[in-house]
This record gives structure tokens, C-alpha cells and sequence, in this order.
């Protein structure tokens, strides 16, 4: 038997075996390494990372974060955080046991010198032996502007608040405000057995401090979500000229319960009809629920929102991505939908969210992609590493509905419930809703400054008594003026 056709074709067998066992390491080591340092869950990537400095955190001029020498030999060196219950959203956190958060996170293998970006840049250094210098971070925040948003949040609520102001022509964020805190120095790795305590009591917390309120954690919007659904009715055929129905009371479908209107008299006083602008001014609870769950109807309300990045998480920075808001749930009837349409019963929000609903408005129906960092430069030679490239997030209404829309939250600031806001030239909806059980509210002002040929895109959302115009609303417009150097 003549054994060299059989023995021939094992040995190519098992070459074509080698070779695509060879294809598959290059594969992983190659072109997946990357992904694989930097997944979540790689928990490993977070090692040794303190034999070296890190790179630092800069908004502004002013450097946030910093490497600091601990004289020990594990760690050789920790992180200090300046004001760091201030900045701490944006930030986020390294600790020696649990981990990182924030940019610190989104950004490790810049921060600690790692990335392959740096590596093939300082390729001599690496040829003798020298390691990548870490790079470092220019965020996107205005740092005065961040000072007044934690303090004007702080001073108005004793339970929590979160803020966002973003550049609608490119999305840069301004502000990311988050009350209560937590300062990052305080778990960073030179504080040992005390860090891991401290980082232990901070998630066992019920008021979250390291959980920010901005874009990581959702409320009810209360009526600011009747931006969203008077944009949808503005996308599905209406005009802010529209006569809508505006009845005293509304009988939610299929129930007992009557939703009634905040006040009598005006365009919610029970006349039956009123123009839409005036409705969204005067904030009638019956028009939007009638809207909501009648004459649009849930599907078409979740088709509008679905374009502002409802029901998905925004990705601000890599591994750095927002809380999902969600408008109702897919089986919700007639009277949770209504609900969910005046921001109550199963809708949530972030802040982030509904800072795009005001970009949009004022910005031709566009929203742009939110993001913090506006470039990264090598330690070594302040080379760019990497520079933000402003992206379009979507289009979420035409331009002459977000014309109309923009001009529905001019009339809330010049005839309707935040009439008292007009001193700070900012244009918006006001929200405050109810929670069960408790005697306070969520009390939420969403909109853009100034009120003409506008710049920024905001939301501010706090906890406490009384309505949002009357408490959110002043703390956007001191946050506002703050933006814009007023």
C-alpha cells in the first residue's frame, strides 16, 4: 500500500491546523488586544498601575487631577483630586481595590502610559528601555461654571441635584454637576484598608454620593417631558398655533381617576381648547395626557423620543456612557401612558437626556454628540494624541418644528410658568412632579441660552419643595450666567 498520498495529506491537515492556530493568536494578541485590556470586566488592567505616575486631568487651565509620591514602595505613587466633590463626575475615581470610574477609567491606558498610541510615538525610549510618559487630559468643562452648578445645586436642595449645560454646535459638555458628592482623594490608592472603607460605606449610602445625578441616574422629568411630546406633536402635523383640547380635568382611560390641571384660569382654565404654545406655556397637565395617549398615541410619542436618545444609553466617552431614560413601558395602557406623557408614572430621565431635547430645539432640530474630553497630549512632547471630532447624534426634528418648539419655551419665560426667570435671558420648560409617599418634589427647568441666536442647552433637576420654576429654574439661570461669563 502506497502511504504517501495518506501521510501527505495529514502533514497538510495539520499545517493549515498550525496556521490557523497561528491567524487566530495574531488575531487576539493583534488587533483584539486592545479590546480585551480595556473591557469592563477585565479587572486586571487596573494592576501595578502605580509604580508610575499617571497623567493628569486638566479643565481650563486649571489641573484637576494629579499624581502625588506616597514614599511607600506599594503604591509608589496615589492620585489627588482637587476639589474633588466638585469634579468628581467627571473625574470619577481610582481606587487600589475596587477599581476605576469616570474619565479615570474611560481613559486608563492613556492616563498610565500604556496606550499603544504612545508606545509607537516614543518608540527610541521604548528601544532602550525607557517607558511612554502618561498623557494627559484637557476636558471640555468650564471650571467656574462647574463651581457655580455644585454650590447653586447644593444651596437648593438638602437631597440631591444634577446639572448639564453642552455647546449645541458641537456638544462639548460645560457642565456636569452633581449634589451630594463625594471627594475621589479619599479612596485613591495611597489611603490603603481606609480607601476600601470609605469606598464601602459610599455604596452603601441610600443618598448614592458616588453615583452622579447628571447623566448616571434617572428621575421623573415631571413637565419638561411636554417638550418631548409637544415636539411630537409638531413632527406629526400640528403648529404651536394649533388648537388643542385644554379641559379643566381629563378622566384617565379606562380608570376613575381625573388628572386634573396645576391652576384655573388662562389656557388650562377649562375652556375646552387652546392653542398649543399656550398650553406648553402654561403647562396644562390634560392637554399632554389627551396628546400623549389619544391623539398621538404612545407608539408615535416613543418614535419622537427614540430620535432624542430615549430608550439608549449615550456613550460620552469610551466605557464612560449615560443611564437609559425610558418614556413607558411597551404594554402600557391608556392611563400610564397619559401619565408617562405629563413625565410621572413609569418615565425617567437624566439630565444629559433632557439637555438634548433643549439642544435640539435650539439648534435647527440637531443634536450633536455629547462628550468631555477635547484633547489628549503625550507627557514627554505635548504632542496630540488625540483631539475631539465634533459628531452629529441625530436629527430629531426638522428645523422649522425645532424653530416652533424654541419658541414655545420663549413663551414659558415670557407668559407662562417661568415668567419669573426672564433676568437670566434663558428659555426652557419648567417640570415639577410628584412622588408618591413623600411631601417633596422633583422640580426640573430644561431649555437653552440666551433666549436669541442661542449657544448652550441645558438641564437642571433638584429635590425639595415647591415647583421648578420657582427653585431649578434660578438655578440654571445662575449656572447660565456663569456659561456665558454674564
Amino acid at each position: 500500500m502506497n502511504m504517501d498520498k495518506p501521510l501527505r495529506r495529514v502533514a497538510i491537515f495539520g499545517m493549515l491546523l498550525f496556521f490557523g492556530l497561528m491567524a487566530q493568536v495574531n488575531y487576539v494578541q493583534g488587533s483584539q488586544a486592545e479590546k480585551l485590556r480595556t473591557d469592563r470586566n477585565n479587572s486586571r488592567q487596573f494592576l501595578n498601575l502605580f509604580n508610575e505616575p499617571r497623567g493628569t486631568i486638566m479643565a481650563g487651565p486649571e489641573i484637576l487631577v494629579t499624581s502625588v509620591e506616597t514614599k511607600k514602595n506599594n503604591p509608589k505613587w496615589g492620585r489627588a483630586y482637587k476639589d474633588g466633590e466638585i469634579f468628581a463626575p467627571i473625574t470619577g475615581y481610582f481606587t487600589g481595590a475596587a477599581g476605576a470610574g469616570g474619565l479615570e477609567r474611560a481613559y486608563n491606558l492613556l492616563l498610565s502610559g500604556q496606550d499603544k498610541r504612545l508606545v509607537n510615538q516614543e518608540w527610541f525610549d521604548t528601544f532602550i528601555g525607557k517607558k511612554a510618559k502618561a498623557a494627559n487630559l484637557q476636558t471640555t468643562i468650564d471650571p467656574q461654571a462647574q463651581r457655580v452648578a455644585y454650590n447653586a445645586l447644593k444651596a437648593s436642595t438638602s437631597r440631591e441635584g444634577g446639572a448639564v449645560v453642552m455647546d449645541i454646535k458641537t456638544g462639548a459638555l460645560k457642565v456636569l454637576a452633581s449634589f451630594p458628592s463625594y471627594d475621589p482623594t479619599t479612596v485613591a490608592p495611597q489611603t490603603g484598608d481606609a480607601g476600601v472603607k470609605r469606598f464601602d460605606q459610599l455604596n452603601r449610602d441610600k443618598a448614592k454620593p458616588n453615583v452622579d445625578k447628571a447623566m448616571s441616574e434617572v428621575n421623573f422629568p415631571g413637565s419638561s417631558f411636554k417638550s418631548m411630546v409637544a415636539a411630537s406633536a409638531l413632527e406629526n402635523g400640528l403648529s404651536k398655533d394649533s388648537s388643542v383640547p385644554a379641559p379643566s380635568t381629563f378622566l384617565l382611560p379606562g380608570t376613575n381617576t381625573s388628572l386634573p390641571n396645576s391652576h384655573e384660569g388662562g389656557a388650562c382654565g377649562g375652556a375646552g381648547q387652546a392653542p398649543l404654545i399656550l398650553t406648553f406655556a402654561e403647562s396644562c397637565n390634560t392637554t399632554y395626557g389627551i396628546l400623549g395617549s389619544q391623539q398621538l398615541g404612545k407608539d408615535k410619542v416613543t418614535a419622537t423620543a427614540k430620535k432624542f436618545g430615549y430608550d439608549q444609553r449615550i456613550e460620552v466617552e469610551p466605557n464612560m456612557t449615560s443611564a437609559k431614560s425610558t418614556f413607558t413601558a411597551p404594554d402600557a395602557d391608556g392611563a400610564q401612558t397619559a401619565l408617562a406623557s405629563i413625565g410621572q408614572g413609569s418615565n425617567s430621565a437624566t439630565p444629559l437626556h433632557m439637555a438634548m431635547i433643549g439642544a435640539a430645539a435650539a439648534n435647527n432640530g440637531k443634536i450633536m454628540k455629547p462628550y468631555l474630553v477635547e484633547k489628549v497630549v503625550s507627557g514627554d512632547n505635548q504632542n496630540v494624541i488625540q483631539e475631539a471630532d465634533p459628531k452629529e447624534f441625530g436629527q430629531a426634528m426638522s428645523a422649522g418644528n425645532a424653530d416652533q418648539l424654541a419658541d414655545m419655551m420663549r413663551e414659558v419665560v415670557r407668559s407662562g410658568t417661568g415668567k419669573s426667570l426672564a433676568q437670566f435671558n434663558i428659555a426652557g420648560k419648567t417640570g415639577t412632579a410628584d412622588i408618591d409617599g413623600v411631601e417633596f418634589n422633583n422640580r426640573w427647568f430644561v431649555g437653552f441660552a440666551p433666549i436669541e441666536n442661542p449657544r448652550y442647552a441645558f438641564a437642571v433637576y433638584t429635590v425639595g419643595d415647591g415647583s421648578g420654576g420657582e427653585f431649578a429654574g434660578p438655578v440654571a439661570g445662575k449656572i447660565m450666567q456663569a456659561v456665558r461669563k454674564d
